[in-house]
């Protein structure tokens, strides 16, 4: 599995700032919508449903947002760059800019796995962060996502 699969180009935004989690799920929210026709507000409601869970923010200024929706038949990934990070409660306790969701069908087992330790690793790599940090061009942000990573662990 590697993004060409699971990303659209058209599932990339760059945003001023979110003054909330709900505003920044709504953001989240109309990009999945415009790329993948997943209804604004079911995919509002399924992220923060998993949020009440706990915080998806993994640290360094990166969360994780993720959902079960029924309906999809293959998992679904939006990214957003935040040019103001938001306070989003992090492990870490640091504001996130970058923000990766991922939404999986509800038996999407090993996929939807897959698709979260594919985009985790990735968020881990602090030159790529630092990349996405760096452009602003929604196409740009594509291919810094979609270049050949070298293989590692989940």
């Amino acid at each position: 599995m590697d993004f060409t699969t699971i990303l659209k180009p058209d599932a990339i935004k760059v945003i001023g700032s979110a003054t909330s989690k709900k505003r920044l799920f709504q953001s989240l929210g109309e990009v999945a919508s415009d790329a993948y026709g997943i209804p604004v507000s079911r995919a509002m409601e399924a992220l923060q449903e998993r949020e009440n869970l706990g915080p998806t923010g993994v640290g360094k200024g990166v969360a994780l947002p993720h959902a079960r929706l029924s309906g999809l038949t293959g998992v679904s990934t939006v990214f957003l760059r935040a040019e103001a990070p938001l306070d989003f409660g992090s492990v870490d306790r640091q504001p996130v800019d970058l923000f990766f969701a991922l939404f999986a069908p509800e038996d999407a087992g090993v996929e939807h796995l897959k698709a979260l330790a594919l985009v985790s690793r990735t968020m881990r790599d602090p030159g790529i962060c630092a990349k996405l940090r760096a452009n602003t061009g929604p196409a740009t942000l594509y291919t810094i996502l979609t270049e050949e990573l070298p293989s590692q662990a989940a």
